[in-house]
């Protein structure tokens, strides 16, 4: 479930309706923005969704970045850097919380809880796994260092577009080659994940050119993007086979409205 100010159910809520109503689906957010939710109260909501669920909770959470949501809340949509700093203290407390050593003292520049009980316990152990989204430098850093699942956004990487500055950016594997330096001995267990443009068609070249002009850099950087799935069945099965060779992606991750085209696609990778 996203997390928006629009026509859609509250994230928590639904996902216990659907925990309920299925016995093995992992439920997930995807993702909570950091800014709507006090991180203890968020803390003791996801550890309950994880209890309700039987343990089936993937947390995904973010700094925000749609400004209508904040804009029809009210909320001041900050500078990036203050927004990463703000979800790097609320994942220090939700990681404490999880962690159910005592209670949780923490003393930041934006948050500050003081003996607060770790109850409920969540279900997962040693924790929710959080889900973390992740494009710049530093939230990349962060999400190697705290995240159990990274996910690369369908975008190209910051600073490939052509209308922004081209040397702010870095090129996915480089992107790679930094969350491996920065989580160390964890990366091993660092799940790797693509937020995917999908599009069978047997005219990918358009396709391409049309999605370039959309974000404003080239029908190259789209292609290359680890998500991009544009072309035959075969072409994209190939695809997802070999960013999970070459760059450890196992966690693809596709919207609703693919679904039916992606059947077939589901079906050659299952061997059925």
């Amino acid at each position: 479930m996203a997390d928006h100010f629009g026509p859609q159910l509250a994230p928590l809520p639904s996902l216990v309706a659907a925990a309920e109503a299925t016995s093995r689906l992992r439920v997930g957010t995807f993702v909570l923005d950091n800014d709507f939710r006090h991180p203890a109260a968020l803390a003791k909501e996801a550890a309950t969704v994880d209890l309700l669920s039987a343990g089936r909770l993937e947390l995904g959470i973010g700094a925000g970045w749609n400004p209508a949501d904040y804009r029809k809340t009210g909320l001041p949509f900050e500078a990036p850097g203050v927004r990463i700093s703000r979800l790097e203290e609320a994942l220090a407390i939700l990681e404490a919380y999880f962690a159910g050593d005592g209670p949780v003292s923490f003393e930041g520049r934006f948050y500050a809880v003081h003996d607060l009980d770790p109850a409920p316990r969540p279900v997962q152990r040693p924790r929710p796994p959080l889900l973390i989204g992740a494009n710049g430098p530093r939230m990349l850093r962060l999400a190697a260092r705290h995240a159990d699942i990274l996910n690369f956004p369908d975008r190209p990487p910051v600073g490939t577009s052509t209308a922004g500055n081209p040397g702010l950016g870095i090129a996915f594997d480089a992107q790679l080659e930094l969350v491996r330096q920065t989580a160390g001995e964890r990366y091993a267990h660092l799940e790797l994940s693509s937020l995917l443009i999908p599009r069978v068609t047997d005219q990918p070249q358009a396709v391409l050119e049309g999605l370039a002009e959309q974000m404003h850099t080239t029908p190259e950087v789209v292609a290359a993007m680890p998500g991009t799935m544009v072309g035959s069945v075969e072409a994209i099965v190939e695809k997802l086979q070999r960013n999970r060779d070459q760059f450890d992606l196992s966690y693809p991750v596709l919207g609703l409205a693919a679904l039916d085209a992606f059947t077939p696609i589901v079906a050659r990778l299952a061997g059925t």
